[in-house]
């Protein structure tokens, strides 16, 4: 780009990958609104957050893949944590997580109107659980049963595990970028304009008229996760439907803060295999049971199939009086961009063949936001200039 030359940066996205990267360049050294506009497009009319990034379980660790990415990204989460009080403003904290191993029990519902069980009309007979070794069952952990655990394990140092809420993580990030000069624009890009080999502007559908328009861009971030594909065909990303429930114990029940992978042998036979993470604000979130389901063409078109979140609720509640007669609050779905070859992605940087300014920031799976601080970091330095962070088994040449 010539020095004298105006940035007009487009972000095609408002997840959690979109959002930070619009926090990353409004928050780089050589970002000035009066050379470089960044505006986030986002498809869905109910704002940012709508897909994957606001129903992810938020789990941030040390462990997670790939180590490059993380490497940048936990330390980023720290920083930002600490930059901008993420404790309250998105729920940052330090949490034990361990894989759990054991066996569910038979029960009778007795929780509030608003459980799913009481919805569908689940009666289920209370059973009897043979005794189990209760000296594997960590000591606060005090929402499921001891004598229900066969085995668990812990899965890093008490340093190494983290969680945020990504809702409020990734709105607060939109919300950030906007203090310093990003813009939020509705509608649902439908192509990459370009001219000489150059991005010259992303083509949109007006979701108030209808009428396909164009907002300029000198350099276009491509972060629609799942959707991704539908702006760029040869992505080699498919899209994975995932259901969650979240749940909110009695008042006087105070949560534990762990985050629990878990294989539990269920009362009626076969195995649940449901993550569980306990929140910040006493909130339990729940997920599991991923399917094919076809991807709608836009956020906002995402069904949620009730018999997969009775499922999840069901498996959970097998091991959990607190859950159980928790109040359901959220029965949800999202699809996740998983990328197809070499292993998986995500896939991280600039697409000079298909068009210079063109840089691609999508298919993280389920470490969205775990990765996004670093994904966000590394894509700001491409755009904007400075310390250059090599990628070389994310970069696009390697999937397209």
């Amino acid at each position: 780009m010539a020095q004298n030359q105006h940035r007009n940066i487009v972000v095609i996205g408002g997840g959690i990958i979109g959002c930070t990267s619009a926090y990353y360049l409004t928050r780089h050294h050589s970002y000035s609104p009066s050379t470089t506009s960044i505006t986030v497009l986002e498809a869905s009319t109910h704002g940012v957050a709508q897909g994957a990034s606001g129903k992810a379980g938020g789990l941030v660790a040390k462990w997670a893949y790939p180590s490059e990415l993380v490497d940048i990204s936990f330390p980023e989460h720290i920083r930002l944590a600490n930059e901008h009080n993420g404790k309250e403003r998105w729920g940052w904290r330090f949490a034990n997580c361990g894989s759990w191993k054991g066996r569910g029990e038979t029960f009778t519902h007795r929780g509030t109107g608003e459980s799913l069980a009481k919805k569908a009309g689940l009666h289920i007979s209370p059973g009897v659980v043979s005794p189990r070794d209760e000296s594997v069952h960590p000591d606060d952990l005090n929402w499921v049963k001891k004598h229900l655990t066969e085995s668990y394990s812990p899965m890093s140092a008490p340093d190494g595990t983290a969680q945020v809420h990504p809702y409020l993580f990734t709105t607060s990030m939109m919300d950030l970028a906007m203090e310093k000069g990003a813009t939020l624009l509705r509608g649902s890009a439908t192509a990459i304009e370009q001219e000489d080999g150059c991005v010259t502007g992303v083509r949109y559908n007006d979701p108030i008229d209808g009428s396909s328009k164009v907002t300029p861009a000198t350099h276009v971030v491509l972060s629609a996760g799942a959707w991704s594909p539908s702006i760029v065909s040869s992505l080699p990303i498919s899209a994975t439907r995932a259901h969650s429930v979240t749940v909110r114990p009695n008042p006087e029940v105070t949560i534990a803060p762990y985050v629990l992978f878990t294989e539990i042998a269920l009362p009626g036979g076969g195995v649940g295999t449901p993550e569980i993470y306990a929140r910040p604000d006493n909130e339990i979130y729940a997920c599991g049971l991923a399917d094919d389901s076809p991807l709608p063409t836009n956020v906002d078109g995402v069904e949620v199939d009730q018999t997969a979140c009775q499922s999840i609720w069901e498996q959970v509640a097998s091991i959990s009086t607190e859950f159980r007669e928790a109040t359901v609050e959220k029965r949800q779905a999202c699809f996740l961009p998983v990328v197809n070859v070499h292993g998986g992605g995500p896939i991280i940087g600039e697409v000079r063949k298909i068009a210079k300014g063109l840089y691609i920031a999508t298919g993280h799976t389920c470490w969205g936001i775990c990765n996004a601080p670093g994904t966000a970091k590394v894509i700001s330095e491409l755009i904007m200039g400075g310390r250059s962070v090599k990628m070389r088994h994310l970069e696009p040449s390697r999937y397209l």
